[in-house]
């Protein structure tokens, strides 16, 4: 289950920083590039997850 939910809070964080890095601002821009960062960990984290099965 831990898989799954990860995936999710990766795809949700890519997508809002993404967003983020469209502003004017160039904080905001940096945040955005964290926060897809952060998202894409997730993401990962939840691969290998899906692969170790409830080993973890």
């Amino acid at each position: 289950m831990g898989e799954f939910v990860d995936k999710v809070k990766g795809n949700v964080n890519e997508a809002i920083g993404e967003m983020k890095q469209r502003s004017d601002n160039p904080e905001t821009r940096a945040e955005g590039e964290a926060q897809e960062a952060k998202g894409k960990l997730q993401q990962t984290a939840g691969k290998v997850k899906g692969a170790l099965g409830d080993d973890i």
